[in-house]
């Protein structure tokens, strides 16, 4: 079974992130994802959430580690099958991002 990203998932986080910081209040800064904007996303009351701005990936860090896996997987290469791509990701996931680098490629002096 796949991972999801949908209003659903996104509706079970939210409700989960409420209740673990019980009478505490937080703000989650997310994109503008369709999920995150769904009409049935449901935000608890100690949730506020903010949006960044459209086309400003320079403030979401882990759009710099997006990039590093795109260029370390897909750039110049040709994959015969789906299958093997996703043998590529696995393997370069696995024997490639280490803490440290995640760390690095996300690290935000703004955060």
């Amino acid at each position: 079974m796949f991972p999801k990203v949908n209003t659903i998932c996104m509706n079970l986080f939210l409700e989960h992130l409420s209740q673990s910081i019980g009478a505490k209040e937080a703000i989650v800064v997310i994109d503008g994802a369709a999920w995150h904007r769904s009409l049935g996303l449901k935000v608890p009351s100690n949730i506020e959430i903010v949006y960044l701005p459209p086309y400003s990936p320079e403030l979401n860090p882990v759009e710099r580690l997006w990039l590093y896996i795109k260029q370390a997987i897909l750039k110049n290469r040709i994959y015969e099958s789906i299958s093997d791509l996703e043998d590529a990701l696995c393997h370069f996931i696995q024997h490639s991002l280490t803490v440290p680098v995640i760390k690095s490629l996300c690290n935000a002096h703004y955060l």
